[in-house]
């Protein structure tokens, strides 16, 4: 009986989760199986919509002959690459009026006319024109007669629903000359935000678990740069940086440290002398980088904390006993404690930085070699309306991120096996 009853409430709590199960696979899977299925589509925005036939419909007076009107459509097929067939055409009109000359495409049967236009090729126009005789001299309203819309209808195929597919999106992408700038830029953005922050986060974690009046309130300003707005912060970041009127090139102009202004966010390159070395530096994505550290560092921060608030203070008390140096508590003591933190944030900012698109956006707009792969899918699939390029490289972006997921976790696997 107990089993018989167990059975029945799984059978129960099963069907009962089903349609939230469902409704989670829908709301995540489809938009990544719609995604999949464009980028083998070599589609643009205007294409998305179906095609349709349209008409225009105008009703003009004959100059000279009164008893006669003139109905003039201006047809056309609203899509650029595709043809309608089957075209049909249909409008009624008042008892008072009969057609002169008719179409042969057409007949006029209880005050309706009916033609049939066949197949529209792309871009078709056609000025189409009945002219009627006004029976008994009555009067007739123009706006009566503009105000009844005619019919239309034709068949015609949707080029996101076909199954004509094509590599063209994806060898476009990986075989154009900036695919591989496009990729070092990311990967430069992304490594070096991710591991400024970690670094950044591990270093004010380290100094607000010390004991100092005021703790608490210095943990809520760290914060701030996590939960401000991001269209905010990066406004502020363009007034101090401005070439012009910012208060940093203000600052370094008044103090003699440079003698012309610097565009931190619009000049790509700047030439620097290390050790006698003359090197070129990536000035902007240097900047959206330093940004990005600033902006993410506090996620870091707050991990870090509280895995240092859990580390057991014997561990340190015992190391003073034999004199460690902070160096040695800090490499032997709270780094092998915290790397498992280190290395969740590792791979969660990797990925977040790898997809962000915001905030080089709204700093550079992609421009002085700051266009990273999610910057290129918003300017294929919008700025140049090539949604299938667009989708394209949305899925290089998800392979590439499949790919460095596999291999860390593999790496971080062999790790665990070793300790």
């Amino acid at each position: 009986m107990k089993n018989k009853l167990s059975s029945t409430e799984k059978r129960t709590a099963y069907l009962l989760t089903l349609p939230a199960v469902c409704l989670v696979f829908a709301i995540i899977l489809f938009p990544i199986f719609a995604n999949i299925w464009i980028s083998f589509k070599e589609v643009e925005l205007k294409d998305i919509r179906i095609p349709e036939p349209r008409a225009k419909k105008i009703v003009k007076s004959i100059s000279g002959e009164d008893n006669k009107i003139k109905f003039l459509y201006k047809l056309r097929n609203s899509s650029l690459l595709q043809e309608i067939r089957n075209v049909k055409f249909e409008d009624k009109f008042t008892k008072n009026l009969k057609p002169l000359d008719l179409d042969q495409r057409c007949i006029y049967k209880k005050n309706k006319i009916k033609c049939d236009f066949g197949t529209w090729p792309a871009k078709y126009k056609e000025n189409f024109e009945i002219i009627f005789e006004i029976a008994d001299n009555s009067t007739i309203n123009k706006k009566e007669l503009k105000s009844t819309k005619p019919k239309l209808d034709g068949d015609s195929d949707n080029i996101l629903l076909n199954t004509n597919f094509t590599l063209k999106n994806f060898k476009k992408v990986i075989f154009e000359n900036e695919f591989l700038d496009l990729l070092l830029t990311t990967f430069y953005y992304t490594f070096f935000g991710t591991v400024g922050s970690i670094v950044f986060g591990i270093l004010t974690a380290q100094m607000v678990n010390q004991k100092f009046y005021g703790r608490t309130f210095m943990r809520s300003v760290l914060l701030f740069p996590y939960v401000a707005p991001v269209v905010a912060l990066a406004y502020t970041w363009e007034l101090l940086l401005d070439p012009n009127s910012g208060t940093l090139n203000s600052l370094l102009l008044n103090y003699q440290i440079i003698e012309t202004p610097i565009n931190l966010l619009g000049q790509k390159y700047i030439d620097i002398n290390i050790l006698g070395f003359d090197l070129k530096l990536r000035l902007a994505l240097t900047t959206v980088i330093i940004f990005e550290i600033w902006r993410y560092f506090p996620l870091a921060f707050l991990f870090i904390l509280a895995r240092l608030q859990a580390i057991p203070k014997e561990l340190y008390e015992a190391a003073d006993v034999d004199g460690a140096s902070p160096f040695q508590k800090f490499f032997k003591i709270t780094l092998p404690q915290i790397t498992a933190v280190i290395s969740i944030l590792f791979m969660i900012r990797f990925i977040w930085n790898f997809n962000k698109f915001e905030d080089v956006f709204l700093l550079t707009g992609g421009a002085s070699g700051t266009r990273t792969l999610p910057i290129n899918v918003y300017q294929q699939g919008f700025a140049i309306s090539d949604i299938g390029m667009g989708s394209a490289v949305s899925i290089v972006i998800v392979i590439l991120l499949l790919l460095f997921m596999f291999f860390y976790f593999k790496l971080l696997g062999k790790r665990v096996d070793e300790n």
